[in-house]
Order: structure tokens, then sequence, then C-alpha cells
């Protein structure tokens, strides 16, 4: 950030289900190798949208990374960055608020979960390192609260309010593989879809090769500041959305922020309603007998 700022079920267990997804985004060593310098990856490239790993292994490379994604933040006037900014698709973030090196308080977090948002919202003017030069309102909730490991994986909690909460918040979903135009009004993206499409032609010029998204795909696009499943415009369905973060241990269905946008996109939300864990669970108990 810159200033201003249910496919088909299977036979598997959950617990299984858990492990195979964590296998998936087990870290390799390969995922930690980088050239210096550093450089910031600009929209519309790919890396951008890709999934981030967990960090597994705290050793030299890891605080190598952090101190080169800090010296290029302060480089660039930036007050925030992840990991995959710097072509890097791993769970991790810095950000300073004062966006001065020697000021302010220099944070790191690792594998990043947010496990509570307040209700109350504002409204900022935010910027990104990725898209240089735009600059866009964006609706966020006015504190969060952390839990994630430090540079050297000690697990910690953090509540953050005010412009670090909003900083944290625009870099955590940039490892989410959601972007700050993701989050905009029809109105506030329509005020940057020129600038937006430029950065799509300056990447097309760059690589030779088609962008991979394209602004005007999106319309105005609907988005739940208590969801983190972003409503685009596709013909794919959805198969479930859950409120951010969970109403209940039970994750009852967001249905008016799911229903609302994902229809008015064409895409149809199921199921209606996800069933209660005891009724899941004496579903499981009937099909084993």
């Amino acid at each position: 950030m810159s200033i201003p700022p249910l496919s088909q079920r299977n036979a598997a267990s959950p617990l299984k289900k858990q492990q195979q997804r964590l296998q998936k985004s087990t870290l390799s060593p390969e995922d930690l190798c980088f050239k210096l310098p550093l450089k910031i990856v600009e929209y519309p490239d790919p890396v951008l949208r890709a999934r981030n790993k967990r960090i597994n292994t705290f050793d030299d490379g890891v605080k190598e990374l952090v101190h080169e994604m800090f010296d290029i933040m302060y480089k660039t006037d930036g007050i925030g960055l992840s990991a995959p900014q710097v072509g890097i698709n791993v769970q991790l973030m810095v950000f300073n608020a004062a966006g001065e090196r020697g000021e302010g308080e220099e944070i790191v977090l690792v594998n990043p979960v947010i496990y509570k948002a307040s209700k109350k919202t504002t409204l900022y003017n935010e910027g990104c390192l990725s898209f240089p030069g735009i600059l866009a309102d964006v609706q966020r909730p006015a504190s969060v609260k952390i839990d994630a490991r430090d540079i050297t994986g000690a697990k910690f909690k953090v509540n953050l309010s005010g412009l670090p909460a909003r900083v944290f918040q625009h870099e955590f979903d940039h490892l989410q593989g959601t972007l700050f135009f993701d989050r905009m009004s029809k109105d506030v993206l329509d005020s940057v879809r020129s600038e937006l499409k430029a950065l799509e032609k300056k990447y097309e010029e760059r690589t030779g090769q088609p962008t991979p998204e394209r602004v005007d795909d999106y319309e105005g696009i609907k988005i739940s500041l208590d969801c983190n499943r972003n409503v685009k415009n596709s013909s794919k369905d959805l198969a479930a959305g859950y409120p951010w973060p969970p109403e209940s241990p039970r994750h009852r269905l967001a249905k008016p922020t799911i229903e609302e946008g994902a229809t008015e996109k064409g895409a149809r939300v199921q199921p209606l309603r996800l069933k209660p864990r005891k009724e899941n669970k004496r579903k499981r108990e009937q099909e084993r007998n």
C-alpha cells in the first residue's frame, strides 16, 4: 500500500481434506528464492492472483527477504508491502504506517489470519505500489484482530485500528490474491478504469503476451466487507459463501452478500444453506452404517 493511503463431496474425511490442502500449500526451498534487487510487480501480472503458500521454515532466507522488502518499500515511498508484490508467492507482509525508515514501528507478519473485524467501517483514499499513480476510495473495517507469526516463527496476536489496520487489510488482501480495485464501488472503479486499462496495455507491450485479466470484464463489483469471497463477473457457480468473520462456529451462509452479488453477475449460489455440524455428523454415521 502507498500513501495516500463445493465441489462434489468425496469420501475423504474433513481432517484428510485439510491435510491435502496443507500439502498443496507446503513451502518448498524454491519458493523463497529471489534475485536482487527486488522489483515491484505491477498489475495485471498473474503473480498477484496466484496462491500464496504458508511459511513453515524460519531461517536466514526469510530474514533476508524481510530486510529487502522493507528496503524496496521505503525506496518506493510505500507504507506496506506483501511478498507477492515482489514476485514471491508466500504468506508474508511488512509495513510501517509512518513510511520512513527509523520512524514509527516496523511490523512483520507471517501467515496472518484475521479472526475478528469491526462492524464499523471507514472510507479512505488508498494507493498501491502495484498500481502506480492510481488512488481511489476503499471502504474497510476500522479495526481488526489478527493471529500471526513473527520473523522467528513465534505466534502472537495483535489488535490494529486506524491507518495500521487499513494498511494491514490492504496487504492481507494481496496474500489472498485480492486487489484493491476488487473492493471498489462501481462509481469509484469507473473513475480509475482508464488508468487500469493503461497498465494492461503496458503489460502487453512489455511481455508480448495478452493481459491475463481486463478491467472491462468487471462491471460494478459488489463485495461485502464481512465476506472474504469476491463475487466477480463470472459464469462459474459459487459453491458456498461464508461471512467473515464467521457469525458462529456453524458458519451460516451470508445469503444477502452472496445472493445479491452473484445473481446480479449471473452466477448461481449453492447450497442455499450450510448444514450444521451435528447434521453433517449424523449423515456421515448413516453412510458408514
